[in-house]
């Protein structure tokens, strides 16, 4: 899944949940769907949750931080 970044024209290729952990922290955005996709990624990180269900909560997460970007 890809995201944009803060960076014009740059994206960002998320393909773990470590990295989708430290991409939640750079957004402005702190609303319900990123406390949750937050904790998400420390409970994968935990295995209390699959990865998928954190993948899940990242990308919705993205929709509600305006970020997603859909691939073409």
């Amino acid at each position: 899944m890809y995201v944009k970044t803060d960076r014009p024209g740059v994206t960002y290729g998320c393909n773990n949940v470590e990295g989708a952990a430290e991409e939640l922290l750079k957004w402005t955005k702190m609303g319900p769907k990123w406390r949750k996709a937050v904790q998400l990624c420390i409970d994968a990180m935990e295995d209390r949750v699959t990865p998928e269900e954190a993948r899940k909560g990242f990308e919705a997460a993205a929709k509600e931080e305006g970020v997603l970007r859909t691939v073409d």
